[in-house]
């Protein structure tokens, strides 16, 4: 029996539109899985039909094998985090966390309200009311109570995507450590590919609402099953063979690109010559974009300052390409 969730050849349509097209996806117990596309890639559509937010319209959702596509939401055993938290704005923190916790005695949800905000880095903030709250307060104080139920899949839509940069940085391990500790597994949906690699076990790439490859996050960034996986998460320009055997690199197979990575160009004196086309300045080094042999554009950092109609000597480093192949490629098991 294959234990933890498992979303089998899952489609979502309105009307002729199919925001979910034959996914299949697992999350094993005490894995965390993360859905990462653009906007309108399906992968809330996903979530909320795995939840039972949704009707399918095609596949089923099984938990430990057993078949829950008929069950009702509140009958499934998960708990949905939204991103804005929907915290009861007439309850305290303590009230909102312990919503969840009327099983027990007075004292003892007492006790389990301050653990689980101890967890989440709230200690003391129980009689508090939702209103005094930041925004990254908040979406912890959601964590918590969606914690206190004690799902067996917390489903997470994009719970930290309003929040500033920084404060969405430190939630995110947060998120990872709270998780982890409790060994509550979870389906966890964003856009923002950091996010998605520093807290998934697996991330499943989803575009026009087909699953395009699904892998760890070091794999997945080494070996994209594909161009599209591969310019989504960042990689570019992509080189037939011959043109990167004009940039030092030869040896990519018939029939594949070399994708070039942020980082992938590099200063090197015994490189190939290439004109400056434009600039930007940082603190201490100069992003410049460049033409490569056979047209293609690139950017390359540098120390110190270059600017347009400027040459520079560049190369490739190995460490940041990725091969994939010409027509694309099939998405990984899930």
């Amino acid at each position: 029996m294959v234990k933890g969730l498992v979303a089998e050849h899952i489609s979502v349509r309105f009307g002729a539109v199919a925001a979910v097209d034959d996914v299949t996806l697992a999350v094993a117990p005490g894995e965390i899985v993360a859905v990462l596309g653009a906007s309108g890639s399906g992968k809330s559509s996903l979530l909320r039909a795995i939840a039972g937010l949704e009707p399918l319209s095609g596949g089923r959702v099984t938990w430990d094998g057993a078949d829950v596509t008929g069950v009702p939401v509140h009958q499934r055993g998960f708990v949905v985090m939204f991103q804005d938290g929907q915290l009861f704005p007439h309850l305290s923190v303590g009230g909102n966390v312990g919503y969840a916790l009327n099983r027990l005695d007075a004292s003892r949800r007492r006790e389990r309200v301050a653990e689980l905000l101890g967890l989440v880095g709230l200690d003391g903030y129980a009689p508090r009311p939702i209103t005094a709250l930041s925004g990254g307060e908040a979406q912890r104080v959601a964590l918590a109570r969606s914690l206190a139920a004690q799902p067996r899949l917390l489903m997470l839509d994009e719970p930290l995507s309003s929040l500033d940069a920084g404060l969405r940085e430190r939630l995110t391990g947060e998120l990872a450590l709270a998780l982890r500790t409790t060994g509550t597994p979870a389906l966890h949906v964003t856009h923002d590919q950091d996010e998605a690699f520093a807290i998934a076990d697996r991330v499943a790439v989803l575009s026009a609402g087909r699953l395009l490859q699904v892998d760890t996050p070091a794999a997945l960034w080494t070996h994209p099953a594909g161009r599209e996986v591969a310019e989504f998460l960042g990689y570019g320009p992509f080189l037939a063979p011959s043109e990167a055997a004009a940039l030092g690199r030869p040896g990519t197979p018939a029939g594949t690109l070399l994708a070039l990575g942020p980082d992938a160009l590099v200063p090197d004196p015994d490189g190939v010559r290439v004109p400056v086309l434009a600039t930007a300045h940082g603190r201490g080094e100069t992003f410049c974009d460049v033409t490569l042999p056979g047209g293609r554009a690139g950017t390359v950092r540098l120390k110190g300052i270059a600017e347009p109609g400027d040459h520079v000597t560049v190369g490739i480093d190995p460490a940041g390409c990725a091969v994939v192949p010409q027509d694309g490629g099939a998405a990984a098991a899930p």
